[in-house]
């Protein structure tokens, strides 16, 4: 098919008069400008209306709908920034506020652990006092006990040291009266 189509191409050509090409060009020849300026105007019309009526308000269309998905998009990042500063303010907010509670918290905390160390102080402070006292009632009832005791082992010492020397059994009240004389005397340098 394709090669009929060249031989009739070819035959055509050979068959026209070429007396167009032996006037010289065409286009230039004042009898065609009518059929070229009608041929022109007709043809940029029907460009002119098919661009201006088919192509340019898509062209447009598209060109709008690109301009208000942008601006869109931009309003929509905007507004997602706001969202965002707002919840970050939110969120320093909030961790300020923790911050104080936890440094509320501590303080009271310690307070409280100074008054339960305070109050337990001086609870083992009265304990300790209440042992002390108990321990110099114990010391002074022993010192009293060991008076009479050490009187009594001096005079029997001093029967047995006599009666051992002599020979003979000294008075026990005597022996006695001597022992406390002495201990008066020296009993002062010991309490």
């Amino acid at each position: 098919m394709k090669g009929t189509l060249l031989f009739l191409l070819v035959v055509t050509v050979v068959n026209t008069n070429l007396n167009a090409a032996e006037a010289g060009m065409p286009q230039l020849d004042p009898t065609y400008w009518a059929s070229q300026a009608f041929w022109l105007i007709l043809v940029f019309t029907i460009l002119y209306i098919s661009i201006s009526k088919f192509f340019l308000p898509k062209i447009k269309e598209n060109l709008d709908n690109r301009e208000n998905k942008i601006k869109e998009d931009l309003e929509n990042a905007s507004k997602f920034k706001d969202q965002a500063e707002s919840k970050l303010k939110e969120y320093e907010l909030i961790l300020e506020n923790a911050k104080k509670e936890v440094s509320k918290i501590h303080f009271e905390s310690k307070n409280t652990l100074d008054k339960n160390i305070k109050l337990k102080k001086e609870e083992m402070e009265k304990e300790i006092e209440k042992e002390i006292l108990k321990a110099q009632k114990e010391i002074v009832e022993l010192k009293k006990n060991s008076i009479s005791s050490i009187q009594n082992i001096s005079e029997n010492i001093v029967s047995n040291i006599v009666e051992n020397i002599s020979g003979d059994k000294l008075n026990e009240s005597s022996i006695k009266a001597a022992v406390e004389d002495v201990s008066k005397k020296n009993l002062s340098k010991y309490l």
